[in-house]
């Protein structure tokens, strides 16, 4: 998987959010230089792969990021990246930033043909591509193009960033999560997962297809996706309030069951959770799902 992402700031709290992204550490600190070179860029985030890339997009790592969608911004104003990846292409990755709710601007840095780029580049609605090796007139074109569409909402107002950093930003239904699948990298929507179970450090989605090892704590998913319809019903177990069936005493005290029929699953209810487990099945909150 990739490297946490290294950042840039600066003091000015003006100008652009952008995110690089390519495989090859070289290509990446090119563009990355070159981009800071930029008057209109104020901080550079980068990642080495597209799997990387959306865990910094849903705000993983940055504050900043969560407080930009809160705000409804895009989480960066712009991603920067290379096509020819391994895993998750360039592509891959610009068909899920075309489902967020706030989509950045993608410029695509390639080194296929120009007229191949350009084909590509427009079938997933990029809004320029800059072809390797990279030049820096070129790479600051694309930058202006970028700034000119972002306009005067390049950054969230200081109101508005820490209203949101008060407040995590809702995940959206479309949000998708990064998992390892036997060498490729695969992503599983978060609405086809019916509940999550805790193993160290990590937690297992369950689907209906089968389970995938993330690396995320359970504690971090109950938070991002308690405005979706997830609750805690055990220190190790967290699931999909909407697919719970059934709410049964059993000789260990309660439990759920997840489902119907041959796919249901029972699981256990701590003696902490069940009070308000009862209290969110009796009485569901008007939003969340």
């Amino acid at each position: 998987m990739g490297k946490m992402p290294d950042t840039v700031s600066t003091q000015d709290n003006a100008g652009l959010l952008v995110l690089a992204v390519d495989d090859e550490a070289p290509g990446l600190s090119e563009i990355k230089f070159l981009l800071e070179s930029s008057p209109h860029i104020r901080r550079v985030l980068t990642a080495f792969d597209a799997a990387e890339a959306l865990r910094i997009l849903r705000g993983d790592y940055e504050q900043e990021v969560m407080a930009r969608t809160k705000a409804g911004l895009p989480p960066v104003d712009a991603v920067f990246a290379d096509i020819n990846m391994p895993g998750l292409s360039g592509m891959d990755l610009a068909r899920v930033l075309s489902a967020f709710r706030y989509p950045p601007a993608l410029v695509f840095v390639t080194g296929v043909e120009e007229r191949d780029a350009l084909v590509t580049a427009f079938d997933v609605g990029a809004l320029d591509f800059i072809n390797k090796p990279i030049n820096e007139e070129r790479v600051l074109k694309a930058i202006s193009r970028v700034a000119d569409r972002v306009g005067r909402t390049a950054a969230p107002t200081a109101t508005q960033a820490q209203a949101a950093a008060q407040n995590p930003a809702e995940p959206t239904d479309d949000e998708v999560i990064p998992v390892e699948l036997g060498g490729t990298i695969k992503l599983v929507p978060r609405a086809t997962v019916r509940y999550v179970e805790a193993q160290g450090d990590y937690a297992r989605l369950h689907t209906q297809d089968g389970s995938h090892l993330v690396r995320i704590p359970l504690a971090q998913l109950e938070e991002r996706w308690a405005n979706a319809g997830f609750v805690r019903i055990h220190r190790s177990y967290l699931v999909a309030l909407p697919l719970v069936s059934e709410l049964r005493m059993t000789a260990n005290g309660y439990a759920v069951v997840i489902g119907t029929g041959d796919n249901a699953k029972e699981l256990p209810v701590s003696r902490r959770h069940t009070k308000e487990l009862k209290e969110r099945i009796v009485r569901p909150p008007k939003s969340g799902w």
